[in-house]
Order: C-alpha cells, then structure tokens, then sequence
C-alpha cells in the first residue's frame, strides 16, 4: 500500500517504516518532488498535522498522512508544546533545543520533572480525513544518554522502561511505546480494515 508520509525528517521516516511495516511502501515529499516546507502556524498539534497533510494532498491528490508532535513538560506548562521542534530557534537544531530544555529545568526538583509526548496524526484517505492520537507519559532526564533516536529522546524517559532514555532503547521498544507508535500502529489497524486485509 503506497502512501506519501508529509516529513522531511529521515528519522521519522525510518520509524514510521518500522513501526508500519512491510504492508506499506513510505514516500516522502521529496520522491515526489514537493521540497517546500509547510508553514505550521496551528496553536495546537492537529492544527499543524491538518496543515501539512493538507498541503500534500492539494498538491498531488495523493493519499497521505501527516503528524504533529510535541513534548509536553509539567514543569514549564506544557512548554515547548506545539512548538517543540523549533524550542530553541527556528532553525529545527534538535541538539539547541535539548540544551534549551536542559537548561530551563536546572532547578527542577526531582518529582516535579514529568512530561509527555504526544503525537497526532492526519491521515487523507480518498479524500477524507480521518485523526489518529498517541500519548507517552515520562519524566526528563538530567542530562543526555544514548545515542539512538532523534530529537529529544536523549532526555525523555518513558514510564514503561524507567531505567534508560527513548535514545537509550532498541528501537523495537521505543516504538511499542512510543506516542508515535500508538498512533501509527492505529491508522495502519485502520487502513487494513479499510482495505480488507
């Protein structure tokens, strides 16, 4: 099953490859030409999930989905929130916004450091819009560990493996947990009843 994923991040792609599996065939923008970024105005994640599976869509009338992402930190309010990949610049450099988060929670107390992903996903399908939600509950790590993953997941420690960061995990365990996981594993359940298989 073909389906365009609208990222240009190539570590979102290899996750969602994995995660889908061999029943679908990943193409990002860039196969097919499409090299624009998406302006993602929203004030939340569905707003800006909404806007860059849209903007495929519109483009090449193509199925697709899109997600949103964010991660929520009790001690900054929610912050960075929808704003999560430009936290520190707009220039999506995942290294200044872990330093950011790092920085901004110096002086938080070891109980109050819990957070959470979550990840909305828009999928087109023949032209309808169908909304598919995860959520990871955790806490932030006080410094960074592993080297696996991508963006904050050095610092992200999930409540269901509390011993090691997401960039600490083989990424079968990350993605049988992870708030992108939950969503994806939904809309493929999804798509396969949809198309009978």
């Amino acid at each position: 099953m073909k389906i365009v994923f609208a990222t240009g991040n190539k570590g979102k792609l290899r996750e969602a490859a994995e995660i889908l599996g061999p029943d679908f065939e990943l193409v990002s923008p860039a196969d097919i030409g499409i090299t624009e970024d998406v302006e993602e105005t929203g004030s939340t994640l569905k707003e800006n999930s909404i806007m860059k599976a849209r903007f495929i869509h519109e483009r090449t009338g193509l199925n697709c989905f899109a997600d949103d992402t964010g991660l929520e930190v009790d001690y900054l309010g929610g912050a960075p929130g929808v704003h999560s990949a430009r936290y520190a610049s707009e220039g999506h450099d995942f290294d200044a916004n872990v330093r950011k988060l790092l920085s901004e929670m110096k002086n938080c107390p070891d109980d109050r450091r819990t957070a959470r992903f979550r990840c909305v996903v828009t999928l087109i399908w023949n032209g309808e819009e169908h909304f598919f939600v995860g959520d990871m509950p955790g806490k932030i790590a006080k410094e960074k560990a592993g080297c696996g993953g991508f963006g904050y997941d050095p610092v992200f420690i999930s409540d269901k493996y509390p011993e090691h960061t997401l960039a600490e995990m083989p990424v079968e365990y990350k993605n049988s947990v992870s708030h992108r996981g939950q969503s994806l594993r939904a809309m493929a359940e999804w798509l396969k009843k949809e198309n009978g298989k």
